[in-house]
């Protein structure tokens, strides 16, 4: 009987390594670097009336989005993103496999930063596997040094950028100046800086296999339509390096293995679909290269599906084009269609005016010298506005309610006022009426809220 042994080493795997490549596929990547990078760090510098344009105010609890002011009253709003959000990533994978992974998920894009720094640092990738061989010594010391250092810069900047959305930046810059951020923004700062220290610089690629819970279930989203990147192997094989081609009948495959040099996560793309591959089509980019030297076409690694149309060279748009048209596309294009218009309806109903009543629970009901019955409201009075402004309060659905004291009140600009009220009126033949108090914004904007409550009689 033969008996299968697994051998443990103590040292961990070597560091993968991977060579640098152009192509179309690798000028994407770079485009989304930028693309996200410039939104990122410069949105938090944009100015909106005297503010940041976008800040997520937890202390004041409300989101400054442009011109858009969002309290905790519009957490449906936030549900809404969520969902979009969440069916857009399923669209996409769904149409075009890992290709978020591949090209716009943070840890991609960092990943792709701090490599970028360390391959102008310490080489290509056959320098960076013989300087990680290398013993440690004042050369080794230097270059590790200076891209550790570099490398705590951007970390640094991101995490202070990070926090910038959140407390205001300009602010926020003038206490770290002075050496006082304050106990929260310093420790969000150091540890989303630590944070995208470690997962770029060291975890990389295996936050994408071993971390990231949509890398887990995105295969089940997979079916026969979806475009993956692929190797062609009816094309391809059998494979022969080039100097052996005239002796035995050969493929367009040459075994440079230069597809496997350049993945990121160290597979072999013509070992067929696994779970490690992202989807980044640099393996596409370096065979397109190698074809292009033997003279050979293009599109032997390319974007492609199960389906036998979709092993065409040169047919990745029309596959695009067919896979909208399938009911999984299609399905999940109505339910962001759906979710939002939902977004819209809201957001052109939404009215920036709301009110709150509680009653005062010491004394539901009092009987006045003149026979009439007084309650005593608590209201609070939400402006929504970046302005001040009055408001009148009245009451109805309450025969003969009158309310005593002011009935116009001035609400300060995004802020909530605490007004206490008294409504009079005559003795009702039930223990409780409905009563309903309605706000009226006084700016011309028509802005109207109301609130149910309840009007005791005495017993």
């Amino acid at each position: 009987m033969t008996v299968a042994t697994i051998t443990f080493h103590r040292h961990s795997p070597p560091q993968i390594h991977p060579r640098e490549t152009a192509g179309r596929y690798n000028r994407l990547r770079w485009a989304m670097v930028w693309f996200s990078q410039v939104i990122f760090y410069g949105t938090c510098w944009l100015r909106w009336d005297d503010r940041q344009a976008v800040l997520f105010d937890i202390a004041g609890r409300k989101a400054y989005l442009f011109g858009l002011v969002l309290w905790p009253q519009d957490a449906l709003l936030l549900a809404w993103v969520l969902v979009l959000a969440a069916t857009a990533l399923f669209f996409v994978t769904a149409l075009a496999g890992r290709v978020f992974c591949g090209f716009a998920c943070p840890q991609t894009v960092y990943t792709a930063i701090f490599r970028w720094i360390e391959a102008r640092i310490e080489g290509d990738h056959l320098a960076r596997a013989r300087l990680d061989a290398a013993p440690w010594g004042p050369a080794k010391l230097a270059r590790r040094g200076s891209k550790f250092a570099l490398w705590a810069l951007v970390a640094g900047w991101t995490g202070i950028t990070f926090v910038g959305y959140f407390t205001p930046m300009q602010p926020l810059l003038t206490d770290l100046a002075a050496g006082a951020p304050g106990p929260w923004a310093g420790a969000w700062i150091v540890g989303y800086a630590l944070f995208t220290f470690v997962l770029a610089g060291f975890a990389r690629e295996m936050v994408c296999l071993h971390m990231c819970p949509y890398a887990r279930f995105q295969g089940v989203m997979f079916d026969a339509d979806t475009l993956t990147i692929g190797y062609d192997q009816p094309r391809g094989e059998p494979r022969r390096p080039r100097g052996a081609r005239q002796a035995e009948p050969a493929g367009d495959c040459v075994a440079c293995n230069q597809c496997v040099q350049v993945c990121p996560t160290g597979i072999d793309i013509r070992d067929g679909l696994q779970y490690q591959c992202i989807n980044c089509g640099l393996c596409a980019d370096a065979c397109d290269t190698v074809m292009t030297h033997v003279g050979a076409p293009t599109g032997l690694i390319r974007m492609m599906s199960a389906q036998p149309g979709g092993q065409a060279a040169h047919g990745y748009w029309r596959e695009i084009a067919r896979r909208l048209r399938t009911p999984r596309a299609l399905a999940y294009l109505a339910v962001m269609a759906a979710v939002s218009l939902a977004m819209a309806w809201q957001l052109a109903t939404r009215v920036p005016l709301q009110l709150d009543v509680l009653r005062d629970r010491q004394s539901l009901a009092r009987e006045a010298s003149d026979g009439r019955i007084e309650n005593s409201y608590t209201l609070r009075l939400l402006n929504m506005r970046e302005t001040a402004r009055s408001v009148a309060i009245e009451v109805r659905d309450l025969p003969g309610g009158v309310l005593i004291g002011p009935a116009v009140q001035a609400v300060e600009a995004g802020r909530v006022s605490t007004v206490s009220i008294t409504v009079t009126a005559p003795p009702g033949e039930h223990r409780q009426q409905p009563l309903r108090l309605q706000l009226r914004a006084l700016d011309g904007s028509g802005d109207r809220a109301e609130a149910a409550s309840v009007f005791f009689n005495p017993r």
